[in-house]
């Protein structure tokens, strides 16, 4: 790319069209601007940048590096220029480092990746040790992330089966009480582990994999007594789980198999006085190798933009006014 000065503005030109940051009412462009503070406007395959030099600078490599994304293949979308433009201003990452480390790449789906540098961290803890403790507000990918790595392992026969648990705490001793057979029972407390299976697999593939066992969904308490070899295993909203229940689900892990337990510790609904065995998990296998302790923060939330500022108003509230936190279900 080439470009030059006129009057305190910038006109970057190249290869590659830019046109695209305009596309789609100018989210992109938008986005562009919301990051890097400086003010942006397309004409043809160009694109002007007016504010500080400093910051029309750090603007022009900040579109050489979507420039280059691009050019490789990747398709992205205004949320996608919002988290990388957070990424490189905030965090100084290298996109290409980040946004290239495919995780999987399913039929007819976009090719899913991290957002962030703690995502990149994440995926790379999976992939590196056999249990992984992922920590974070919810928005944060945690759950979805590594629905992907064992959708990924899955279909390159690293292993022969995932299994989603998740503790049901919200309906206690009434979980018997409520209408219908098992699945009728247990399915709202798994709905969420459901939602991120059918984004990378097609709903009538996952019925034939859960018919098979291939894909198993059941609540925490069901894994008492088993043994989980050649398994991927998630255990979701772990912050929900007991210290009893945790240790049991730690201990089911057998040869050939990773598990990643996620959690948001801000979000217990467990009875009062009642310790949660995520946090603390977290303080005693910190320094266990073949463990992976990954902590996220709202800087990492890749939902509707609004989240993070609902996270952040939250967490203000609750400096001032200790104990004020509210719970509820996280993802």
């Amino acid at each position: 790319m080439t470009g030059k000065t006129t009057k305190g503005e910038e006109i970057l030109e190249g290869e590659s069209d830019l046109a695209w940051l305009a596309g789609g009412g100018g989210n992109a462009l938008r986005a562009v601007e919301e990051a890097s503070g400086v003010h942006l406007a397309t004409r043809g395959n160009k694109v002007l940048l007016e504010g500080p030099a400093a910051l029309v600078e750090r603007a022009r490599a900040f579109l050489r590096e979507l420039a280059r994304l691009r050019a490789g293949g990747l398709d992205l979308q205004p949320s996608d220029v919002r988290h990388a433009g957070r990424a490189f201003f905030r965090e100084g990452s290298d996109l290409a480092a980040i946004f290239q480390e495919v995780v999987l790449v399913a039929p007819n789906k976009r090719p899913i990746t991290p957002k962030s540098a703690t995502q990149q961290r994440y995926v790379r803890a999976i992939r590196e040790n056999d249990l992984v403790l992922g920590i974070g507000p919810a928005g944060t990918g945690k759950t979805f992330l590594a629905m992907a790595m064992g959708v990924a392992l899955l279909a390159q026969k690293r292993v022969s089966r995932i299994i989603l648990t998740r503790p049901a705490v919200e309906a206690g001793e009434r979980l018997g009480f409520l209408p219908g057979d098992l699945y009728d029972k247990i399915h709202p407390y798994l709905r969420p582990l459901y939602d991120a299976l059918y984004h990378m697999v097609d709903p009538d593939r996952v019925a034939r994999l859960v018919e098979r066992g291939t894909i198993e969904v059941a609540p925490l308490a069901y894994m008492r007594g088993r043994t989980l070899n050649d398994s991927f295993i998630i255990l979701d909203e772990a912050q929900n789980s007991t210290t009893e229940q945790m240790k049991m689900f730690l201990t089911r892990l057998g040869f050939d198999a990773k598990a990643v337990i996620t959690g948001d510790v801000t979000q217990i609904d467990l009875p009062s006085g009642r310790a949660s065995g995520l946090i603390e998990a977290a303080q005693v296998l910190h320094d266990v190798p073949g463990v992976g302790i990954v902590r996220f923060s709202e800087r990492d939330v890749v939902r509707h933009e609004l989240v993070q500022k609902i996270i952040l108003a939250y967490e203000r509230h609750a400096r001032r006014e200790p104990g004020a936190a509210g719970t509820g279900e996280g993802g």
